[in-house]
């Protein structure tokens, strides 16, 4: 007979009594505690998306590149020569306040996970990560959370072999008690060898391969259903503990065993455990699923059924096999040296059934398990005054920076006379959203597998496919200030910004994963926000052809009752037809010209017809061989794209440049002012540029040239800034680690 589960246990497990009403309901019956568990993780709101999925609908998940939407590992899209790719994005964002280095190296190696179990080989990482300031009262914790979380990346994608070939951080006081870390990954495979989760063919062996199942990450999943409070410390044991050399075995047998059509179907046991990958794999198959624990490999003694269950253990996975194939599967999983073990079969009756020492510990019926959890359309109301000061997404760099470069940005925009533009462009370059991330991505082996053709610090990485001479650009964008302030306008410019990076490097973008970073949905204001920023995402995905194929929400975000900024990221993929084509964002030579191509009117709201006619005239123009390099402005404007352009790279010094800045706002705007819908390119032919870009109804301005040591921007006459380019270099340089090691660079 069940124990009565108390009120307590309900709260524990994050369940509601009206859910648990509902779990009564299905089963016919009390619950006993395992089968809690069981729907407490599938239920929760990291595994479910209940409070997310009656937005998510909204989102355009189709298009005729797309071969796998949303709802499998990973979304896949067609690239031609019968090849397809695998890519998607995801949060692990508690577990890396909890335990930075871990957390963010599991978030890593959950990701790759669920690449190779779609078939295909990972051949690029990227992460998008928020950090809290680095000075103040909260330095030393963001610090050493920063510290933490990119060892945990590098160790985990350098031991795998996986390059990590770009990225992004952010600074906000609103990230300091709850980082963000969102993993994406991308691989590459024949598109007719994808393989499913799907538990297939009644009385066919379900086998777990990999590591042993600990006590490590048991409630993992709802944990991340919860924001944090003074209990965060204690929730240490529900973080996992990777092991990159076991997951690289991983891949390696799991791809050996697909190659030789052992494989029926396959599913990563991540959040949830065995509990998910048992449950979603016999759901999307309309089969049931017999378990029998005592069959699965356990690292640790005593385990009881619960924790088996729940437990995520990093480093596994469950097969489907043939049942007369499943001797050859075990030969495969031998021969890597991994723990393989029949733990089970395929049933035709729907339930997920568990069985410890030949008595049942718990049945469940898979499809309400899996698809069937509760669906609230909670309150959604806009915020009562704004989150951020209105003035700031004019100079979103500044979110994080400390007050005196803030105030100095103030005073200027004020007096616009009195400024000393020198100071303003050494403070923009030195503030933490826009000083050199060289710190972080030397940590992290980008040029592993030798496919890296562009790596950190362009508009966007690019890699080559072996074999062709095609190539894949990517990038991971979010700029949550302007989310922040307008979250439908700034998610529309997440979506424009991440397709202009891709053409100016030389790709057309194709698709679009997402990771949904918000706080606690709860609250009525988050909700609003969740439901702006869909359909600004819906809006732009639509009106440039990238559909979302898949992603992540992570909601309760939150640290004492204080919700982060609304944080979308968006996961971009683009094609290279021709590795000629590839563009980054150096200028080259001396003596090219320096062309600003941009809308009629200057403005912070975004015209997509614009920002689709500026792209595709940048796409035709780099085709066409008039470009010479190209970059996206965003943060910090005109002035910082000018000099970021400037600085030195793998193959070439720093190089200066003498820019005449056009007069059509005011001096500080002009120069650092983020409008959107610009892009700065160098050309050898300027006049047949901006003619184009004329019959285009954009603007082209010929600015200046490259050439000389000294970045010279003049404004209407006067030479606003006149800087020695390896001096501003040496600056953006040291920001960074000048920061993690308490030192600021200005008063």
């Amino acid at each position: 007979m069940n124990a009565v589960i108390t009120d307590a246990e309900l709260e524990q497990h994050g369940v509601t009594r009206d859910e648990y009403a509902r779990i009564v309901g299905i089963l016919g019956r009390e619950p006993n505690r395992t089968e809690l568990g069981i729907f407490s993780v599938m239920w929760s709101e990291h595994c479910s998306y209940k409070s997310s999925r009656v937005h998510l609908r909204r989102l355009p998940t189709e298009g005729p590149a797309v071969l796998q939407g949303p709802g499998e590992n990973a979304g896949i899209i067609d690239i031609g020569d019968g090849l397809a790719v695998a890519f998607k994005i995801e949060s692990h964002n508690h577990p890396s306040y909890i335990e930075p280095f871990q957390g963010a190296a599991t978030g890593v190696g959950g990701i790759l996970r669920d690449i190779f179990t779609m078939g295909a080989r990972p051949i690029a990482a990227m992460n998008s990560l928020r950090f809290g300031p680095l000075h103040g009262d909260l330095g030393g914790p963001n610090r050493r959370i920063l510290e933490g979380v990119v060892g945990g990346i590098a160790h985990y994608g350098n031991c795998f072999g996986v390059p990590t070939v770009g990225g992004e951080v952010g600074f906000a006081e609103c990230y300091s008690q709850n980082p963000l870390v969102n993993a994406f990954a991308l691989g590459v495979f024949e598109k007719d060898r994808i393989f499913f989760g799907k538990a297939a063919g009644v009385g066919n062996p379900v086998i777990y391969v990999g590591a042993k199942t600990g006590r490590d990450g048991i409630h993992g999943a709802t944990m991340a259903s919860a924001g944090f409070g003074e209990d965060a410390g204690a929730k240490r044991p529900n973080v996992q503990i990777g092991d990159p050399f076991m997951e690289k075995l991983l891949l390696e047998a799991c791809l050996d065993a697909m190659e030789k059509g052992l494989v029926v179907g396959i599913q990563d046991m991540g959040a949830a455990g065995l509990t998910c990958s048992s449950c979603e794999m016999g759901a999307r198959a309309g089969t049931g699923i017999t378990l029998e624990l005592d069959a699965v490999p356990q690292r640790e003694s005593g385990m009881t059924p619960y924790e088996i269950m729940l437990s995520e253990s990093q480093e596994r996975m469950l097969l489907v096999a043939s049942a007369s194939r499943a001797d050859a599967l075990f030969d495969v999983f031998r021969k890597w040296g991994l723990d393989a073990a029949q733990v089970g079969e395929v049933t035709g009756d729907g339930l997920l059934r568990v069985r410890l020492s030949g008595e049942s510990v718990a049945e469940v019926p898979n499809g309400p398990l899996a698809d069937e959890a509760p669906l609230y359309e909670r309150p959604a109301v806009p915020p009562s005054k704004p989150r951020i000061d209105g003035w700031l997404p004019l100079y979103s760099f500044l979110d994080g920076a400390p007050g005196s470069t803030y105030e100095s940005f103030r005073e200027a925009d004020a007096n616009p006379g009195a400024a000393d533009y020198d100071a303003l462009m050494l403070r923009a370059v030195a503030s933490p959203n826009l000083a050199s991330r060289r710190w972080i991505w030397e940590q992290y082996d980008h040029m592993v597998q030798s496919s890296t053709v562009v790596g950190p610090g362009s508009d966007a990485a690019v890699v080559r496919i072996k074999g062709t001479g095609k190539a894949l650009a990517m990038v991971l964008d979010g700029p949550s200030v302007h989310v922040a302030r307008n979250p439908r306008e700034g998610a529309r410019k997440a979506v424009a910004e991440a397709c202009r990076n891709l053409v100016c490097s030389g790709a057309r973008p194709v698709a679009a994963t997402n990771c949904l970073n918000f706080g606690n949905p709860e609250h009525p204001e988050v909700m609003w926000q969740f439901g702006e920023v869909v359909d600004g995402l819906a809006e732009a995905c639509s009106v440039f052809g990238t559909p979302i194929t898949g992603g992540n929400v992570s909601f309760y975000n939150e640290t004492f009752r204080e919700d982060i900024y609304p944080t979308p990221v968006l996961g971009l993929v683009g094609l290279i037809e021709d590795l000629s084509l590839v563009t980054t964002a150096s200028f080259r030579d001396e003596g090219d010209a320096v062309v600003l191509i941009e809308p009629g009117s200057r403005v912070e709201h975004i015209d997509l017809e614009e920002e689709r006619a500026l792209q595709n005239l940048l796409a035709t123009l780099i085709r066409d061989g008039l470009i010479r390099s190209a970059h996206d402005l965003s943060e910090g404007g005109l002035a910082v794209a000018a000099a970021e352009s400037c600085f030195s790279t793998l193959h070439r010094r720093p190089v200066g440049a003498r820019l005449h800045v056009p007069s059509r706002l005011e001096v500080c705007r002009d120069l650092f002012g983020e409008f959107p819908t610009r892009v700065l390119v160098s050309t050898r032919q300027p006049g047949a540029l901006i003619e184009r870009a004329a019959r285009a109804g954009l603007l082209g301005h010929r600015l200046g040239a490259v050439g000389g040591q000294r970045l010279v921007l003049e404004y209407e006459g006067v030479r606003a800034v006149d800087l020695d380019i390896a001096d501003l270099e040496r600056v953006w340089a040291d920001a960074l680690p000048g920061a993690l090691n308490g030192r600021p660079l200005f008063d």
